[in-house]
């Protein structure tokens, strides 16, 4: 294994003062979400007693039938029982360790608004069809609950992408290329012991990992942060592993960036890049940006980077993002490689993706795109997002991604 040395430029590593994703909408949304986390247990119940009392009140109010909404109401408490009791029971079966009582009142929106949404409809339904389909609608709610936080989370396979381009020399073996991203981690599961299984199964020549190692909730835990280092300490590639940082309120560059300090097996790369000779007539120049999410700021990083690397060989971008497209294109770089979005994570049929987390929305979401010479893959990642977030995924399983670059005839 042969590498170029590391070229770095230091005074870039400070970070604008303008935190874009505390500033966005669903950072908010999720901080008001998690309030009820300061909450004794015996207040957040009794909250959830009144949500449940007044979607009876209104279900009383639109429909004028006073002894339905209370069965309804009974109802609705119920099923917001079952979800406080199974919310209770995901640290304890090492499923998840996010919050339970900021989940609680996230999962009751879906099933209030189809409350709501059934009650409108009640004057149209005759005899007890209205509370047959408000039972339907809590039933496939609590299915869904079940999937999304027991089953489809712990779903994660391995992407294979094929990806052509001129910079690797005719006749040459092509080159492997491991992409992991959005570990996201709380505590160590059964989910990152697949990642590391993946990973030795895959055989790649190259790993690269886009950041987002912690979860938000947990990003100052010492525990967590040292089974992160226990985590990557496992990973190995003939010819490196390569990280770079997440998004600043995920991946604290105080607490974050320390865990790759005396890691021999991994190079962080900030706003560096390696060029990697893996034997044959091949190599590969692999570009690390941590990632800001001021798009001017991190384009121009992108600008420097790109201007500095070596042309004569495939180009891979690592960056936390999917954001920097536009730019990546017009450098002319071979493959550009990102998470952040986890797909959307929560995916509705025919609707797709009902948050991104990205400044380009739906733009680059998931999956493969192509600009000019410019292939980008933006990772579904693994893990899950924080604070009062519900740890679930919904028609989004987890991924990792297996690259093969070949020579362009």
């Amino acid at each position: 294994m042969q590498h170029t040395p590391l070229r770095e430029e230091s005074h870039e590593l400070d970070e604008p003062t303008l935190n874009i994703l505390e500033e966005g909408l669903l950072h908010k949304i999720m901080l008001v979400f998690h309030l009820p986390t300061r909450l004794p247990a015996v207040l957040v119940v009794a909250l959830a007693l009144l949500l449940a009392a007044m979607a009876g009140a209104a279900w009383s109010f639109i429909t004028h039938d006073g002894p339905m909404a209370q069965r309804v109401a009974v109802l609705l408490l119920l099923f917001m029982t079952a979800d406080m009791a199974l919310l209770l029971t995901l640290p304890q079966q090492k499923v998840s360790f996010g919050p339970w009582k900021a989940q609680l009142f996230v999962l009751a929106m879906p099933r209030l608004a189809a409350t709501m949404a059934v009650a409108l409809l009640a004057s149209w339904l005759s005899g007890n069809w209205s509370l047959w389909l408000f039972l339907a609608f809590q039933v496939a709610g609590t299915a869904a609950f079940i999937r999304g936080y027991f089953i489809e989370p712990f779903k994660l396979k391995l992407t294979a992408v094929m990806t052509f381009t001129d910079r690797l020399p005719l006749g040459t073996e092509p080159i492997t290329v491991l992409h992991i991203s959005d570990l996201h981690v709380e505590r160590l599961t059964q989910r990152e012991a697949r990642v590391l299984e993946l990973a030795r199964e895959a055989k790649p020549d190259v790993i690269v990992i886009s950041g987002d190692y912690v979860n938000l909730s947990y990003n100052r835990d010492p525990e967590t942060l040292r089974q992160v280092r226990q985590l990557l300490s496992q990973l190995s590639a003939p010819y490196g592993v390569f990280a770079t940082l997440g998004s600043p309120p995920v991946d604290l560059r105080e607490t974050v960036a320390p865990i790759f300090e005396g890691l021999t097996n991994v190079t962080l790369l900030r706003h560096g890049w390696q060029q990697v000779n893996l034997g044959n007539g091949r190599s590969l120049t692999v570009m690390g940006l941590d990632c800001s999410h001021d798009l001017p700021v991190d384009a121009d990083r992108l600008a420097r980077l790109a201007a500095a690397a070596p042309q004569d060989s495939p180009q891979l971008l690592v960056y936390h993002s999917p954001e920097l497209m536009p730019e990546a294109a017009e450098h002319g770089i071979d493959l550009y490689v990102c998470g952040h979005t986890h797909g959307g994570q929560v995916r509705l049929p025919f609707i797709g993706p009902i948050f991104t987390s990205s400044q380009l929305g739906r733009r680059f979401v998931m999956g493969l795109y192509k600009i000019g010479r410019t292939t980008l893959y933006v990772s579904r990642g693994i893990g899950l997002e924080g604070l009062s977030a519900p740890r679930v995924r919904f028609l989004c399983p987890p991924e990792m991604t297996l690259f093969t670059l070949m020579p362009k005839g």
